[in-house]
């Protein structure tokens, strides 16, 4: 079972699942969640070979939607269909999930990311993280000074690192199985069938992960999706305009519960 945060308790409004993406964990979304259990239960998961979660030796698709799958069944039992939203990898999960097991959503919110294949390689990335001799590690800016040699975005190093444990040496990744597996991580599998109910796709407005031609496979396997995008952001919208991405995610789930 997926290590998960619960925020907040259970109201009348439909809970909301969070499912983050590539090297990420349910800790990076701990605003965005704090702030939407105002008026629900909110639960956020360490996706496998992530954070907390169990090791496995694959990182597909259809398994993590497997795993999210398990991760509902009993909170769907006790509270009803769930709003699921995933970010990147996340997003594509949540989307497989829809389309294998619809009767567990209420709505869908695939956050910058399309049911397409990408060219974007993440490997870099994996060896930039490998090259730090965690050894010599005793604060964090010691990690991130080595980082900086081969990742020039601050931003990006402080979300990698925020996946290292500084005291115990160690990275809260299997960083083995996520670079073998990363040619099924860029793609999205072949999956038969429809998920007919609400979705939403909301991407950064200067993001390059989400091009307008992704629409029409996206309406082909969601027919009811809306899109829109929050202007001045790239793929992490949600970090980078996160009062616009709550407002959205608020407007959104509230739209959905009131048709209920």
């Amino acid at each position: 079972m997926l290590h998960i945060e619960l925020t907040g308790q259970p109201t009348d409004a439909s809970p909301l699942l969070i499912v983050h993406g590539l090297f990420g964990s349910a800790r990076n979304w701990g605003v965005i969640s704090k702030r939407l259990s105002d008026e629900r239960l909110v639960v956020a998961v360490d996706q496998r070979n992530h954070g907390e979660s169990p090791r496995f030796p694959t990182q597909s698709y259809p398994d993590m939607a497997g795993d999210l799958a398990e991760v509902l069944e009993p909170l769907v039992a006790e509270h009803g269909p769930m709003h699921v939203m995933g970010h990147s990898m996340g997003g594509k999960a949540v989307m497989v999930l829809a389309l294998t097991r619809p009767e567990l959503i209420k709505s869908l919110v695939v956050a910058d990311i399309s049911p397409v294949t990408y060219s974007h390689d993440n490997t870099p990335l994996i060896e930039a993280m490998r090259r730090i001799d965690l050894s010599i590690v005793e604060k964090r800016s010691d990690a991130d000074k080595q980082l900086a040699r081969d990742v020039l975005d601050a931003g990006v190093r402080a979300f990698l690192l925020q996946s290292l444990v500084v005291k115990e040496k160690r990275w809260l990744l299997n960083l083995d199985v996520l670079e073998a597996e990363m040619p099924k991580i860029t793609a999205f599998p072949e999956v038969s069938g429809q998920y007919d109910g609400p979705t939403f796709f909301l991407s950064g407005g200067e993001s390059t992960y989400v091009e307008r031609d992704h629409r029409e496979r996206s309406k082909a396997l969601f027919p009811e999706a809306k899109f829109a995008s929050i202007p001045g952001t790239g793929h992490w919208l949600h970090a980078e305009k996160p009062r616009e991405f709550e407002a959205a995610m608020r407007a959104w789930m509230h739209a959905v519960d009131a048709k209920a």
